[in-house]
């Protein structure tokens, strides 16, 4: 893959991830599509296919950090750049974009499996009790509680992963086998 390839699939990978992230924007006006967005699709899709992993967790944070600036400005009318607890709801998606890379093979059942892991860490970290002040007691009951309320929630983030991962994984692989500067090299050389 020459350099100028290498660019060109970057670029597109970054487009793609792009448009995807402008659907996260829905929920401001739609409440029913609340967490139903693809962070956790993008996580994932940034994770498994850029060559540099670095250029993953960047594309990926950096997109997760900017839409929150516009939906925390279109809830409040304030621009905020960071919020209680960003630091846990970041480490999650770190963590998306981990399970990506590891994706050794891209299929429906890896894709599957890694969805199904995305939504697992978000919901065990985001809902610690400790995260929401005195909301929840800091006891086991109380995380339990949290995880109970949670589940609107993350099943709209499991239906959202779930789809946006289709789309974004399945339009980059039907892409790759129209476009060779799509491919990374391990593919090239089979």
């Amino acid at each position: 893959m020459t350099a100028k390839d290498n660019t060109n699939r970057n670029l597109f990978l970054i487009l793609m991830i792009l448009v995807a992230a402008a659907f996260r924007l829905l929920a401001f006006k739609y409440k029913e599509l609340s967490n139903f967005n693809p962070v956790g699709a993008i996580a994932l899709f940034g994770g498994a296919y850029f060559t540099s992993k670095w250029k993953g967790y960047a594309t990926v944070l950096l997109t997760l950090f900017t839409t929150d600036i516009v939906i925390n400005y279109l809830y409040t009318s304030k621009l905020t750049l960071w919020y209680g607890g960003a630091a846990w709801v970041y480490l999650c998606f770190a963590l998306m974009v981990l399970i990506g890379s590891l994706l050794e093979k891209v299929n429906v059942i890896n894709v599957l499996l890694g969805s199904i892991a995305a939504v697992l860490i978000h919901w065990l970290i985001t809902d610690l009790p400790w995260l929401y002040g005195t909301l929840y007691p800091h006891t086991l009951a109380g995380y339990g509680e949290s995880l109970v309320k949670a589940i609107p929630f993350e099943r709209n983030m499991a239906l959202g992963t779930l789809v946006f991962s289709a789309i974004l994984f399945g339009g980059f692989e039907l892409a790759k086998s129209k476009y060779t500067f799509l491919q990374d090299k391990k593919q090239l050389a089979l």
